[in-house]
């Protein structure tokens, strides 16, 4: 089930990030992680998994329930999180980011789902990007409905594009057998042709050229995590090197690790997910049955 190869890899992903999300690089080359930690950041327990997941599992929540894509339910759900604990490991949010949290402001003060969204350049974090995942596995998603659940939070073009390159990235993956250096290249040409034109295109020239000389940065911009997920994707070939690569980048650890995590899970399946790792993870049952949930709409859809 691909969903759930996906999804797991994800939130895993973002468990190993979640005790040293913030560290800097140096710090983690002096200590490097090699496994799930507990505390740390947040003093979280072990397997603790983040935002990220509990965005991505309330907006599968929101699909399953309607059984379709209802941009004011998924903004519903996303308000059950921030403000009641609900799609949280451990009944309390403990993290959001700065353009999310006004973006469900927003929503809350009477403006329209989709009208919630940041639109300045300065609005481009990763908090759309890192619960996209979801949509690649509805088979007849289109551009604009991907564009439109990113600017639930996030209505800037560079985050929409970001979200639709991840998108289409997983859905190669899904589809098709290829490297993954092929799935990549694939996908940019049909980003690169679709928005023809689109000035934002040029902030994502390294990817387009397969060209990260000038280094990998790791923090909270939605190009640098792209950057960064794609890099660590095209220099392991496994599973577990993929996510501990993205955590030891330093910086937005969890998301950086949780977006690498969903396309890691796609490509190299559950079974290379350390097991270890994932009995540890709180509420897997509830996860694996959402999944499954998810993938039966997504069958019948």
């Amino acid at each position: 089930m691909k969903v759930k190869d996906g999804i797991c890899g994800f939130v895993v992903g973002d468990a190993l990030g979640v005790p040293v999300e913030f560290s800097s690089r140096k710090e983690l080359e002096k200590d490097p992680v090699v496994d799930i930690r507990e505390y740390g950041t947040y003093n979280q327990p072990k397997g603790t998994w983040s935002d990220d997941s509990s965005m991505t599992i309330a907006t599968m929540t929101s699909i399953v329930n309607k059984k379709g894509i209802d941009y004011t339910d998924i903004m519903e759900e996303f308000c059950k999180w921030a403000f009641e604990g609900e799609h949280t490991p451990h009944g309390e949010r403990f993290d959001i980011g700065n353009t999310t949290f006004r973006g469900l402001s927003r929503y809350q003060s009477g403006v329209e789902a989709q009208k919630c969204g940041g639109t300045s350049t300065h609005d481009n974090g990763n908090g759309s990007l890192m619960r996209i995942l979801p949509l690649a596995f509805i088979e007849e998603i289109d551009y604009e409905t991907v564009e439109n659940i990113s600017a639930l939070t996030h209505g800037h073009d560079r985050s929409k594009i970001a979200c639709v390159l991840y998108v289409e990235i997983a859905k190669s993956m899904l589809s098709n057998d290829l490297t993954i250096d092929e799935h990549i290249s694939n996908s940019c040409e049909k980003i690169k042709k679709y928005y023809e034109g689109n000035e934002e295109l040029g902030e994502f020239d390294r990817i387009f050229n397969d060209d990260f000389s000038g280094g990998i940065m790791s923090g909270g911009y939605v190009i640098d995590t792209i950057e960064a997920v794609i890099y660590c994707l095209k220099t392991t070939d496994n599973y577990k090197d993929a996510v501990l690569k993205a955590v030891n980048l330093g910086g937005d650890t969890d998301t950086t690790a949780c977006i690498c995590g969903g396309l890691a899970g796609i490509y190299y399946g559950f079974d290379a997910i350390p097991i270890d790792w994932l009995e540890v993870i709180p509420k897997l049952d509830d996860i694996l049955s959402l999944c499954e949930k998810f993938e039966a709409y997504c069958d019948e859809s």
